[in-house]
C-alpha cells in the first residue's frame, strides 16, 4: 500500500475510498469523452467557429438551412396535387381499392360514408416546369421553376403532436434531439454571436400548440437547443439588463460567475457547467447582436414590399420569413420558422385561403430575396408540413363547411435552393390523391424498412437535407444508454433524385 504523503500531486486521489474515486472520475471521463467529439468547443465551453475541414462529411451544397413548417397538416389537393378525377367523382363514395382498409382517426372512422371531395379551387400549370399551383398560390406560382417538389412524401403518425415530433426529432415519442440541435452539435455555429439555431414562430395563430421540446436538445448537450425569438419586448427573455445595472457591471457579473462555476467544474466535473459557462456567455454576446439583427426597420421599402404589408407587424409570418433572412445573412445555421393554422377539418374553403393569404407571398419573397443576394445557392428552403389531409370529406360533403381529416399516406412538400433539383417534381399519388403511386398511377405501399424508388418517407427526407448540408445521417451519432443514436434512427435514405 502507497503510504499518503500530503505533498504528493496525487494526495487527494490517494486519500479517496473506492466508492469515491469512480464517483469522481466517472464524470472526467464522460468529459474527455464529449472533448473529443466537439473539437471547437474551447475554454470551458467557449463555443469558436468551427473549420469545415474535419467537420462536414462531405462537400456541402448549403451552409444553412431555413425549414418554414407548416403546422396543422396543409391540404395537398388544394394547393400542389392537382386531381381532376378526384372534381369528376365529388360527392361518391372514396372506392375500396383506392382506401385499402387503411386506418382512419376517430375524428371520420365512424362516418357512414367517406364521399370523395374535389378542390373548390381552380389549378394552373406555371413556368417551364408545368407545375400545377392552386389559384390560392398566385406568388408561389410565380417561382415554380425554382422549387423542387416532393409529392410523395409519407409518415406512420395520423395525429398532430407525434407526426410534428417525428419530423422534428425523428421519433414519435418526445425526448429526443431536433433537428436543429443535431446540426448544430455536428457542424457548430458560423457566429459566436448568434446562436446557431433560432426558431420563430407566428404569433397569435392558434391551433394546435408548440412545445419547447420541438427545438429542444434532449440528450445532447443543453448548448445545442434551439432559442426562441419572441415577437414582442425582448427578443430573448431577460437578455436585456434589470434597471439599474449598467454593461460593466453585468460583465464583472459573469466574470465571477464563470469563476464559480469553474470551481465547480474542477471539483465535479460536469460537463453541463461548462455549457452553462457558455450559455451565459452567448447571452452576454446577444445583448448587441439580437437587437441588431432583429431590427428590421432599416429594410428599404422595397423590400417590405415584396414580403407584403405583414412584414411590417413583428411575429407575422411575413415579418417572420424576412427576420430569417437576416438571421441566415449573419450566418445562422438552422432557422426553423413555424406557422399553425393548417387544420382544416371544417370550412376548408375559407379557412385555407386565409392561410395562403398570409403564408404565399412571404415564402415566395424569401425565396427571391435569398436568390436576389446570391444566398439562394446554398441556402436550403424547406415547406411543408407534419402529414397531408384526406380525399374524402370529413362530416357531410357541404361546399361552404366540408372539411378534411389527416393523412400520412401521401402529402406534399417542396425545397428551394441549397443544392436541389429546381424546377422538378419528384413522385406521384393516385389520381385520387389518397395512395403513393408507381408511374404508371397504381398505388403502392412503401415501407421506411426500405427504399422505394418515388417514395420518400420522413428519415428519407431528413436523410437528403442532411446530406445537402455535407453531413452524413449515418454518421452524425451520440452515444446514450448503450447505443448510437442518430435523427434518422435506423433508417433513411438520401434520395440523390432530389439533388442538382
Amino acid at each position: 500500500m502507497i503510504p499518503f504523503d500530503p505533498d504528493h500531486p496525487l494526495s487527494e486521489m490517494l486519500g479517496l475510498t473506492r466508492r469515491e474515486f469512480f464517483g469522481r472520475t466517472a464524470n472526467g471521463f464522460g468529459s474527455l469523452a464529449l472533448a473529443s467529439l466537439l473539437p471547437g468547443i474551447l475554454d470551458f465551453g467557449r463555443q469558436q467557429t468551427p473549420a469545415p475541414l474535419g467537420r462536414y462529411h462531405h462537400t456541402p451544397k448549403a451552409k444553412r438551412i431555413i425549414y418554414l413548417f407548416q403546422a396543422g397538416g396543409p391540404a395537398q389537393q388544394d394547393l400542389f396535387d392537382y386531381k381532376p378525377l378526384l372534381n369528376k367523382m365529388h360527392g361518391q363514395d372514396l372506392p375500396a381499392n383506392i382506401r385499402r382498409g387503411q386506418r382512419l382517426t376517430a375524428m371520420s372512422a365512424n362516418q357512414s360514408a367517406i364521399p370523395c371531395a374535389g378542390s373548390p379551387f381552380k389549378f394552373t400549370q406555371h413556368g417551364q416546369s408545368g407545375a400545377w399551383f392552386s389559384e390560392i398560390l398566385p406568388h408561389l406560382s410565380g417561382v415554380a421553376d425554382d422549387l423542387c417538389f416532393v409529392k410523395s412524401m409519407f409518415t406512420e403518425a395520423i395525429n398532430h403532436d407525434p407526426a410534428i415530433t417525428f419530423f422534428e426529432t425523428g421519433s414519435e415519442q418526445a425526448g429526443r434531439p431536433s433537428f436543429g440541435s443535431w446540426l448544430s452539435y455536428g457542424l457548430g455555429s458560423m457566429n459566436e454571436d448568434l446562436p446557431a439555431f433560432v426558431v420563430l414562430a407566428s404569433a397569435n395563430a392558434g391551433d394546435q400548440p408548440l412545445y419547447a421540446r420541438l427545438w429542444g436538445s434532449g440528450f445532447l448537450d443543453s448548448r445545442f437547443q434551439g432559442v426562441r425569438f419572441r415577437s414582442g419586448g425582448d427578443p430573448v427573455l431577460y437578455l436585456s439588463n434589470p434597471d439599474g445595472v449598467c454593461g460593466s457591471g453585468r460583465r464583472a457579473m459573469l466574470d465571477r460567475l464563470s469563476e464559480l462555476n469553474k470551481h465547480e467544474f474542477e471539483k465535479e466535473l460536469d460537463p453541463e457547467i461548462e455549457s452553462r459557462i457558455a450559455q451565459y456567455e452567448m447571452a452576454y454576446r446577444m445583448q448587441t447582436s439580437v437587437p441588431d439583427v432583429t431590427d428590421i426597420s432599416k429594410e428599404p421599402n422595397e423590400v417590405f414590399e415584396l414580403y407584403g404589408p405583414d412584414s411590417r407587424h413583428p411575429g407575422t409570418f411575413a415579418a417572420n420569413c424576412l427576420l430569417a433572412r437576416r438571421l441566415a445573412q449573419k450566418g445562422v445555421r438552422f432557422i426553423q420558422l413555424y406557422h399553425q393554422g393548417w387544420d382544416q377539418h371544417g370550412s376548408l374553403k375559407s379557412e385555407i385561403s386565409k392561410q395562403c393569404k398570409k403564408t404565399d407571398q412571404p415564402a415566395a419573397a424569401l425565396i427571391k430575396d435569398l436568390k436576389r443576394l446570391g444566398m439562394l445557392e446554398d441556402t436550403l428552403v424547406v415547406w411543408g408540413g407534419e402529414f397531408g389531409r384526406t380525399s374524402y370529406s370529413q362530416g357531410p360533403l357541404d361546399p361552404n363547411s366540408f372539411g378534411r381529416d389527416h393523412h400520412p399516406r401521401c402529402f406534399t412538400v417542396f425545397m428551394a435552393g441549397g443544392g436541389v433539383n429546381a424546377g422538378t417534381t419528384y413522385g406521384r399519388t393516385d389520381d385520387y390523391g389518397y395512395n403513393i403511386s408507381d408511374a404508371d398511377g397504381v398505388p403502392i405501399s412503401p415501407s421506411k424498412q426500405n427504399f422505394t424508388e418515388g417514395a420518400v418517407h420522413v428519415h428519407d427526407l431528413q436523410a437528403t437535407l442532411l446530406w445537402l448540408l455535407g453531413v452524413d445521417h449515418q454518421r452524425l451519432t451520440f452515444p446514450y444508454q448503450g447505443r448510437d443514436f442518430r435523427l434518422t434512427d435506423v433508417h433513411g435514405h438520401v434520395v440523390k433524385k432530389l439533388m442538382s
